[in-house]
């Protein structure tokens, strides 16, 4: 189980948040489009974003979330249970405050379903970090590249590219053609398998990094010339990405270009694609991407023409993505635990017999740093606060069990998510479930793995009357009990051999 030692303060409800920097009203024209269901863009505190990534821990960091190394991306979780995706700048990026605002408002208002939008922004002293929806099911270089089952489809891989090029046609339509290092990373797959394409790269001017990795065998050549991005140049980065789809592998364009001008597409070919298309789509695919590798930039196409040449290519246009990827996709619950099943009946006097039982035994690896002093003047006094708050809470005193475990946390030279949790079932048993939610979200920032707090956050949430972010909650739970009890077989096999 993680840890974070610092003491931090529960994550605040929305009705703490700042007033928004922007209240985004145009979702994009789309009939079916789902980003109305979005909150309005916010800025957020350091603080909020601190609490929701448990103090930006080491477990919450995501390798590929639209950003590559030395960037730094975590996932997160609001109080109302949204899933978020953290990039937080290093300190010498974005040095005008005003600039970052700026441009994290206007990037806020291009949401359309085929990004992974921004839903808000933090700058505060140094501190500067973009806030995007948190896309669960990894990148296109992962899919395309590092594949583990089975490769992409050929109907996948279309639609990707559809995907992407009507992603640019919104942006260029809302004036914003300008996206930087266009990538296999930048293009992301959300809970129902469908690609997005990361809005992170529509940021610019910050000190963070250059338009272009440092590949120059991808890079277009009029940024080499001019060390300048135009929207052509965004148009000759999609040619890369369809060589990559093409090809399963990310091959320089200048060999690719040889290959097709030899008519060598079998070389350029991913094999794993034989039988599923026709020559006709492969040499139409291959023609687009030759098109929009030319050298002469009048000589690309649109991002228009991009989204007409692709929408008659489409294949298997009545499967869901996820079926098309392989991603297991079901909205129903693993069968719950005991425990699971007590927070969804909020059965509470289960629920104590429950936590009695646990102890204190997931509070292993939580570290303590104490001193000498402290452990001489203070342990004593703090270790008698929780042992009469355990007393209390196994008679069934949850007035006084509150009492000794505030005193307890108050002291602040230990750190338990136990405590919290017995806490937060005390706040529950005396019909304070705001406060109870509050310990129950601390003790996720102290162990962000552990399933109690998940469980117990689901339980004082239905008591807020908040069902939907309960069944999230409960099914995190029960996803982290899972894990847990995997992780726990494991150690029991390695310790018998």
């Amino acid at each position: 189980m993680g840890s974070q030692c610092s003491r931090l303060s529960p994550c605040c409800s929305d009705s703490q948040f700042k007033t928004g920097v922007l209240e985004v009203s145009e979702f994009g024209n789309d009939k079916n489009s789902q980003v109305d269901s979005l909150p309005v863009f916010r800025e957020f505190t350091f603080e909020q974003l601190k609490n929701a990534t448990s103090g930006f821990a080491v477990e919450n960091i995501v390798s590929e979330h639209g950003e590559k190394a030395p960037n730094i991306v975590y996932k997160g979780k609001l109080e109302n249970q949204t899933r978020i995706a953290v990039k937080r700048f290093n300190r010498m990026a974005w040095p005008n405050a005003r600039q970052f605002l700026e441009e994290a408002k206007s990037v806020g208002q291009l949401r359309h379903q085929r990004l992974a939008n921004l839903l808000g922004c933090c700058c505060e002293d140094e501190e500067r970090l973009l806030v995007t929806e948190y896309m669960p099911n990894e990148t296109l270089a992962r899919h395309l590249f590092h594949w583990e089952t089975h490769p992409m489809k050929w109907a996948m891989r279309l639609r990707v590219a559809l995907h992407l090029a009507e992603a640019l046609e919104h942006c260029t339509s809302k004036g914003r053609a300008l996206y930087h290092d266009l990538n296999a990373y930048r293009i992301l797959f959300d809970e129902n398998g469908n690609p997005r394409l990361s809005c992170l790269g529509l940021m610019k001017n910050s000190r963070d990094g250059k338009s272009y990795s440092t590949n120059l065998a991808f890079t277009p050549p009029e940024y080499l010339r001019t060390g300048r991005i135009t929207p052509e140049s965004v148009i000759y980065s999609f040619g890369t990405l369809l060589l990559d789809l093409l090809s399963g592998k990310h091959i320089p364009p200048s060999h690719a270009l040889d290959l097709i001008r030899d008519r060598n597409l079998q070389m350029l070919t991913d094999s794993c694609l034989q039988g599923q298309f026709s020559n006709d789509d492969g040499t139409e695919l291959v023609r687009l991407a030759s098109r929009c590798l030319q050298y002469e930039l009048r000589e690309r196409p649109s991002s228009k023409a991009l989204v007409s040449a692709l929408a008659p290519l489409q294949k298997e246009i009545t499967v869901p993505s996820h079926i098309l990827m392989g991603i297991p996709h079901s909205t129903s619950f693993s069968p719950l635990s005991a425990f699971g099943e007590a927070c969804s009946r909020r059965d509470l006097t289960a629920i104590h017999e429950i936590l009695e039982e646990i102890g204190y035994k997931d509070d292993e690896g939580v570290t303590n740093e104490l001193s000498f002093q402290m452990w001489t003047d203070e342990m004593m006094e703090t270790l008698n606060l929780k042992k009469k708050g355990d007393s209390a809470f196994k008679q069934k005193d949850f007035k006084a069990a509150i009492e000794c475990y505030s005193q307890f946390i108050d002291v602040g030279t230990m750190v338990s998510p136990t405590v919290h949790a017995r806490r937060s079932l005390s706040y529950l048993m005396t019909d304070m479930p705001q406060e109870a939610l509050n310990d129950a979200m601390q003790a996720q920032v102290i162990s962000p793995v552990w399933y109690v707090a998940s469980y117990l956050q689901s339980v004082a949430l239905t008591a807020r009357g908040m069902e939907n972010e309960a069944q999230a909650a409960l099914k995190e739970g029960t996803n982290h009990e899972a894990l847990a009890a995997a992780q726990a077989e494991k150690d029991a096999t390695s310790e018998q051999k």
